[in-house]
């Protein structure tokens, strides 16, 4: 019988990666380990392995199937606040220009320009596209009579996490599904 994990590349099995409490370790980007280092924690006996592909690999001594869910033995906890990133500024605002609502040519705006005193703090940056940033210019948008959506916050982990929610990746493995939390209808 014909199986597509079978003749899968090694290179296209990465494994899910679980926290110890099956939870994963993150949405987006989602949590994943390429298989090599998803074999090398199996034998350092640092993951249990919840399911595997079909595809297999074999040294001289040893055969093992690729594993496609592991987790953790040792709990990680997350990080209470993420990194003042770029991906992670338009994650908090959902990849939406916070004066327009378009979706694309997002750069980021100081809110209280850099001119005027300005810092670059999560509460003093939002995702602004190109044109909305360029006719805010050197302006609040108060001056800019151009109102913010939502006004900038510092976002918790949990709130990026949530958010990511709502991008699934292009990719997804059957047997990941049980694990994760995206509506199966964005899936299909």
């Amino acid at each position: 019988m014909y199986h597509p994990d079978l003749i899968r590349h090694p290179d296209g099995c990465p494994a899910l990666v679980l926290n110890a409490d099956y939870t994963p370790l993150s949405y987006y980007p989602l949590s994943v380990w390429p298989w090599q280092t998803a074999v090398k924690a199996v034998f350092l006996d640092r993951v249990d392995i919840v399911d595997h592909y079909q595809r297999e690999v074999r040294s001289p001594t040893h055969s093992i199937k690729l594993p496609s869910v592991i987790a953790l033995k040792s709990y990680v906890k997350p990080s209470a606040y993420p990194a003042f990133t770029r991906f992670n500024l338009f994650l908090r605002d959902r990849f939406q220009c916070q004066y327009c609502g378009t979706g694309t040519e997002l750069t980021f705006d100081h809110v209280i320009p850099r001119a005027q005193g300005g810092r670059t703090t999560w509460e003093n940056v939002a995702t602004a596209c190109s044109p909305c940033n360029l006719r805010k210019g050197g302006r609040t948008p108060k001056e800019a009579k151009m109102p913010l959506h939502i006004a900038p916050i510092r976002p918790t982990s949990w709130q990026l996490q949530d958010h990511g929610k709502s991008f699934p990746p292009n990719y997804l493995h059957q047997s990941w599904r049980d694990w994760l939390y995206w509506d199966i209808e964005l899936l299909a």
